[in-house]
């Protein structure tokens, strides 16, 4: 039996891409309003931004349906 307290790894896993996602996401936004020194061919597409964006959803998902499972 495990114990009803204990959490999944796929919740600390979906915490932490929760987490650097909006790190990640929050500096794509910097980027816009101050564009670095250097420039790089991709770097209207803002990367920073759109993997930012898509690792906070993953991560989200991941959190919301482990806390759902877990009594």
């Amino acid at each position: 039996m495990s114990d009803p307290r204990m959490k999944t790894i796929w919740f600390f896993v979906g915490l932490m891409l929760l987490l650097m996602g909006a790190l990640t996401f929050l500096a794509g936004i910097y980027q816009i309003f101050v564009p670095p020194a250097t420039h790089t061919i991709l770097a209207e597409s803002h990367p920073n931004v759109w993997w930012g964006g898509l690792m906070m959803a993953f991560g989200a998902i991941m959190y919301l349906v482990d806390r759902k499972q877990t009594p």
